[in-house]
């Protein structure tokens, strides 16, 4: 996988080009992320190092759990081989989740738009988990934070309009390295969640009318 992989372009049928869903949560104030940024600087770190540095495993990490998901070979070659033993140390928590759960994937990493609300995004998994359609977002990191469940809301939404009858949604957070641990949070209902996306995506939609006048 190279890391200069273009990003996802959604458009609608129209061929007008349409938001991402972490586009339009792009908006909101991240205060965990500041503190982190903070503590770097008390700590004499370069945040921004860092962040790029934990994206790279997060993103390989992501990539090796969808190969194993689709059952292909995956390409590290572009990633340290720190980076690789720390995505993998990801993949292995992720293999002792599912040794505990039957699932069986239908989608995975599928690209999807919303004609009705005009926004676009990538779903992580799809799949008949324990006999039932579950939804099921991959993140790394420290903590499961609120936007995360927007994001989850929103994927569902894309599901529901493109025709999947999804039952359930739950997050797997696999941390970077074992005191980051791993955590499963499961929703049975996403529906502030989603009324909070809408929010966002009508106040994102003015923000751009309001730079073009």
């Amino acid at each position: 996988m190279a890391k200069t992989d273009i990003h996802t372009v959604y458009k609608i049928k129209s061929g007008q080009r349409v938001p991402s869903v972490t586009t339009v949560l792009g908006i909101l104030n991240k205060p965990a992320l500041l503190n982190w940024a903070w503590q770097c600087g008390i700590e004499g770190k370069d945040y921004k190092l860092v962040r790029d540095n934990a994206a790279d495993i997060g993103t390989l990490a992501h990539y090796l759990i969808m190969c194993h998901l689709k059952g292909k070979t995956p390409d590290t070659s572009e990633y340290s081989a720190e980076n690789i033993n720390k995505a993998e140390t990801c993949l292995i928590k992720y293999w002792e989740w599912e040794k505990e759960n039957k699932i069986e994937p239908i989608l995975v990493e599928e690209s999807l738009v919303s004609e009705e609300y005009e926004f676009g995004g990538t779903i992580d998994c799809l799949a008949l988990l324990n006999n039932q359609l579950i939804l099921i977002d991959h993140k790394t990191g420290k903590a499961i934070y609120p936007e995360m469940a927007y994001q989850l809301a929103a994927y569902r939404q894309l599901l529901l309009e493109n025709g999947h009858k999804v039952m359930g949604a739950r997050i797997l957070r696999i941390g970077k390295n074992e005191d980051e641990g791993f955590e499963q949070r499961i929703f049975g209902n996403l529906d502030k969640q989603w009324e909070l996306f809408l929010h966002c995506l009508v106040i994102y939609n003015l923000q751009k009318e309001l730079r073009r006048s």
